[in-house]
Protein backbone atom coordinates (compact mmCIF):
# COMPACT_ATOMS: atom_id res chain seq x y z
CA UNK A 1 0.00 0.00 0.00
CA UNK A 2 1.72 3.23 -0.94
CA UNK A 3 0.85 6.08 1.65
CA UNK A 4 1.18 9.55 -0.35
CA UNK A 5 1.82 13.30 1.22
CA UNK A 6 -0.73 16.02 -0.16
CA UNK A 7 0.97 19.79 -0.03
CA UNK A 8 -0.64 23.00 -2.13
CA UNK A 9 2.32 24.91 -3.85
CA UNK A 10 -0.23 28.39 -3.78
CA UNK A 11 -3.17 28.64 -4.88
CA UNK A 12 -3.32 26.53 -8.28
CA UNK A 13 -1.28 23.78 -7.48
CA UNK A 14 -1.23 20.52 -5.81
CA UNK A 15 1.81 18.37 -5.20
CA UNK A 16 1.55 14.61 -4.00
CA UNK A 17 4.61 12.74 -2.79
CA UNK A 18 5.09 9.37 -1.90
CA UNK A 19 5.82 8.77 1.67
CA UNK A 20 9.08 6.99 2.63
CA UNK A 21 8.78 3.22 1.90
CA UNK A 22 11.39 0.82 2.35
CA UNK A 23 9.93 -1.96 1.01
CA UNK A 24 10.07 0.11 -2.66
CA UNK A 25 13.19 0.67 -4.66
CA UNK A 26 13.38 4.03 -6.94
CA UNK A 27 11.79 1.64 -10.37
CA UNK A 28 8.82 0.60 -7.76
CA UNK A 29 8.25 4.44 -6.71
CA UNK A 30 8.51 5.98 -9.98
CA UNK A 31 5.92 3.58 -11.22
CA UNK A 32 3.74 4.67 -8.44
CA UNK A 33 4.28 8.44 -9.41
CA UNK A 34 3.78 7.31 -13.28
CA UNK A 35 0.42 5.60 -12.49
CA UNK A 36 -0.75 8.71 -10.96
CA UNK A 37 -0.01 10.58 -13.43
CA UNK A 38 -2.25 8.50 -16.21
CA UNK A 39 -4.62 8.07 -13.90
CA UNK A 40 -5.65 12.26 -14.25
CA UNK A 41 -4.30 12.51 -17.49
CA UNK A 42 -7.15 9.64 -18.42
CA UNK A 43 -9.58 11.42 -16.13
CA UNK A 44 -9.15 14.84 -17.53
CA UNK A 45 -9.35 13.26 -21.20
CA UNK A 46 -12.62 10.95 -20.86
CA UNK A 47 -14.54 14.01 -18.91
CA UNK A 48 -14.34 12.41 -15.57
CA UNK A 49 -12.12 15.09 -13.71
CA UNK A 50 -14.45 18.27 -13.49
CA UNK A 51 -12.75 21.45 -16.31
CA UNK A 52 -9.80 22.90 -14.14
CA UNK A 53 -6.25 20.88 -14.79
CA UNK A 54 -4.15 22.86 -16.44
CA UNK A 55 -1.04 20.67 -16.26
CA UNK A 56 0.17 17.26 -14.86
CA UNK A 57 3.68 16.46 -14.20
CA UNK A 58 5.40 13.44 -12.75
CA UNK A 59 8.80 13.34 -11.36
CA UNK A 60 10.53 10.57 -9.77
CA UNK A 61 8.16 9.83 -6.67
CA UNK A 62 5.57 12.93 -7.41
CA UNK A 63 3.20 14.25 -8.87
CA UNK A 64 2.33 17.74 -9.35
CA UNK A 65 -0.94 19.22 -10.53
CA UNK A 66 -1.65 22.62 -11.78
CA UNK A 67 -5.34 23.83 -12.43
CA UNK A 68 -7.66 27.04 -12.56
CA UNK A 69 -8.57 27.66 -8.74
CA UNK A 70 -11.80 29.88 -10.69
CA UNK A 71 -12.91 26.96 -12.12
CA UNK A 72 -11.96 24.39 -10.00
CA UNK A 73 -11.45 24.40 -6.07
CA UNK A 74 -8.45 23.10 -4.45
CA UNK A 75 -10.47 21.12 -2.50
CA UNK A 76 -11.62 19.18 -5.32
CA UNK A 77 -8.61 18.45 -6.49
CA UNK A 78 -6.95 17.24 -3.03
CA UNK A 79 -10.50 15.30 -2.99
CA UNK A 80 -9.71 13.55 -6.55
CA UNK A 81 -6.15 12.87 -5.40
CA UNK A 82 -6.86 11.60 -2.45
CA UNK A 83 -9.35 9.10 -4.66
CA UNK A 84 -6.31 8.23 -6.85
CA UNK A 85 -3.78 7.39 -4.39
CA UNK A 86 -5.97 5.10 -3.16
CA UNK A 87 -6.28 2.75 -6.19
CA UNK A 88 -3.54 0.07 -6.36
CA UNK A 89 -0.81 0.75 -8.79
CA UNK A 90 -0.83 0.02 -12.43
CA UNK A 91 1.99 -0.29 -14.82
CA UNK A 92 2.37 2.52 -17.49
CA UNK A 93 2.66 1.36 -20.77
CA UNK A 94 4.86 3.70 -22.51
CA UNK A 95 6.15 3.61 -26.14
CA UNK A 96 9.71 2.42 -26.77
CA UNK A 97 12.03 4.77 -28.62
CA UNK A 98 15.65 3.22 -30.43
CA UNK A 99 17.94 5.87 -30.60
CA UNK A 100 20.83 4.77 -32.23
CA UNK A 101 24.32 6.69 -30.78
CA UNK A 102 28.08 7.13 -31.70
CA UNK A 103 29.93 5.62 -28.45
CA UNK A 104 33.53 7.16 -27.53
CA UNK A 105 35.68 9.30 -29.33
CA UNK A 106 34.79 13.35 -30.02
CA UNK A 107 31.46 12.23 -29.22
CA UNK A 108 31.41 10.95 -25.84
CA UNK A 109 34.90 12.02 -24.46
CA UNK A 110 34.31 10.84 -21.19
CA UNK A 111 33.88 7.12 -21.93
CA UNK A 112 37.74 6.19 -21.45
CA UNK A 113 38.00 7.89 -17.81
CA UNK A 114 33.98 6.51 -17.07
CA UNK A 115 35.27 2.90 -17.77
CA UNK A 116 38.28 3.57 -16.01
CA UNK A 117 36.34 5.05 -13.00
CA UNK A 118 34.25 1.52 -13.20
CA UNK A 119 36.48 -0.89 -13.67
CA UNK A 120 35.34 -1.78 -16.88
CA UNK A 121 36.94 -2.07 -20.35
CA UNK A 122 34.89 0.69 -22.94
CA UNK A 123 33.12 -1.87 -24.89
CA UNK A 124 31.59 -3.28 -21.65
CA UNK A 125 30.45 0.23 -20.40
CA UNK A 126 28.71 0.56 -23.89
CA UNK A 127 27.44 -3.15 -23.93
CA UNK A 128 25.69 -2.47 -20.70
CA UNK A 129 23.99 0.75 -21.46
CA UNK A 130 22.95 -0.92 -24.93
CA UNK A 131 21.28 -4.20 -22.88
CA UNK A 132 18.47 -2.96 -21.82
CA UNK A 133 15.49 -1.02 -22.43
CA UNK A 134 15.61 2.11 -19.61
CA UNK A 135 12.50 3.34 -18.53
CA UNK A 136 12.13 7.30 -18.78
CA UNK A 137 11.91 7.91 -14.88
CA UNK A 138 10.87 12.09 -15.45
CA UNK A 139 11.57 14.81 -17.84
CA UNK A 140 13.05 17.80 -16.15
CA UNK A 141 15.98 20.09 -15.94
CA UNK A 142 15.45 21.27 -19.89
CA UNK A 143 12.79 20.68 -22.04
CA UNK A 144 12.84 17.49 -23.50
CA UNK A 145 15.59 16.41 -21.19
CA UNK A 146 15.07 12.11 -19.69
CA UNK A 147 16.32 10.59 -16.87
CA UNK A 148 16.76 7.24 -17.77
CA UNK A 149 17.42 4.71 -15.37
CA UNK A 150 17.70 4.00 -12.64
CA UNK A 151 21.25 2.07 -14.21
CA UNK A 152 22.90 -0.99 -12.26
CA UNK A 153 25.48 -0.34 -9.75
CA UNK A 154 28.30 -1.25 -12.24
CA UNK A 155 27.17 1.60 -13.86
CA UNK A 156 27.05 4.50 -10.93
CA UNK A 157 29.52 7.24 -10.70
CA UNK A 158 29.09 10.47 -9.57
CA UNK A 159 28.73 13.81 -11.47
CA UNK A 160 32.02 15.42 -13.14
CA UNK A 161 33.52 17.30 -10.06
CA UNK A 162 33.67 20.45 -12.91
CA UNK A 163 30.87 20.66 -14.48
CA UNK A 164 30.99 21.72 -18.53
CA UNK A 165 30.04 25.05 -19.61
CA UNK A 166 28.26 23.64 -22.86
CA UNK A 167 27.46 20.22 -23.72
CA UNK A 168 26.60 19.53 -27.11
CA UNK A 169 23.19 18.60 -28.62
CA UNK A 170 22.38 15.05 -28.63
CA UNK A 171 25.06 14.36 -25.83
CA UNK A 172 24.21 10.79 -24.02
CA UNK A 173 25.36 10.84 -20.61
CA UNK A 174 25.42 9.10 -17.19
CA UNK A 175 25.56 10.30 -13.85
CA UNK A 176 24.50 9.27 -10.00
CA UNK A 177 23.11 6.21 -11.05
CA UNK A 178 21.34 7.79 -14.07
CA UNK A 179 21.38 8.36 -17.71
CA UNK A 180 20.29 10.97 -19.72
CA UNK A 181 20.46 13.02 -23.41
CA UNK A 182 20.75 17.09 -23.84
CA UNK A 183 18.16 18.06 -26.04
CA UNK A 184 20.24 21.84 -26.55
CA UNK A 185 23.74 23.17 -25.94
CA UNK A 186 23.58 23.64 -22.16
CA UNK A 187 26.15 23.15 -19.26
CA UNK A 188 26.16 20.35 -17.61
CA UNK A 189 28.30 17.76 -14.84
CA UNK A 190 27.38 14.28 -16.54
CA UNK A 191 30.08 12.08 -18.55
CA UNK A 192 29.76 12.20 -21.53
CA UNK A 193 30.03 8.60 -23.36
CA UNK A 194 28.04 9.18 -26.68
CA UNK A 195 25.94 11.28 -28.64
CA UNK A 196 22.70 10.71 -31.27
CA UNK A 197 21.02 12.64 -33.77
CA UNK A 198 18.10 12.26 -32.57
CA UNK A 199 16.33 15.19 -31.90
CA UNK A 200 14.84 15.48 -28.21
CA UNK A 201 13.10 18.38 -28.50
CA UNK A 202 11.64 20.47 -31.37
CA UNK A 203 9.06 23.35 -30.28
CA UNK A 204 7.54 23.52 -33.98
CA UNK A 205 6.69 19.54 -33.44
CA UNK A 206 3.62 18.14 -31.64
CA UNK A 207 4.26 17.37 -28.94
CA UNK A 208 7.48 19.02 -28.81
CA UNK A 209 9.22 16.77 -26.56
CA UNK A 210 10.29 13.03 -28.24
CA UNK A 211 9.73 11.39 -25.08
CA UNK A 212 7.51 11.18 -22.04
CA UNK A 213 7.88 9.45 -18.75
CA UNK A 214 6.86 6.22 -19.11
CA UNK A 215 8.66 5.39 -22.09
CA UNK A 216 11.62 3.41 -22.89
CA UNK A 217 14.77 4.18 -24.87
CA UNK A 218 17.15 1.58 -26.22
CA UNK A 219 20.19 2.72 -27.56
CA UNK A 220 21.48 0.81 -30.83
CA UNK A 221 25.34 1.45 -31.34
CA UNK A 222 26.42 2.98 -34.11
Amino acid sequence: MTAWRLDPLGEAAMLATLEAAPDLDARARNAAALALAHYFERCAGEARCEDGIESIVPALDSVLIAFDPLRLPRAKVEALLRQATALPVTDVAGRVAALPVRFGGADGPDLPDVAGALGLPPEEVVRQLCGSEWPVLMIGFAPGFPYLGPLPESLRLPRRSTPRLAVPLGSVAIAAGMAGIYPARLPGGWHLVGRTDAILFDPQRDPPALLRAGDRVRFIPQ
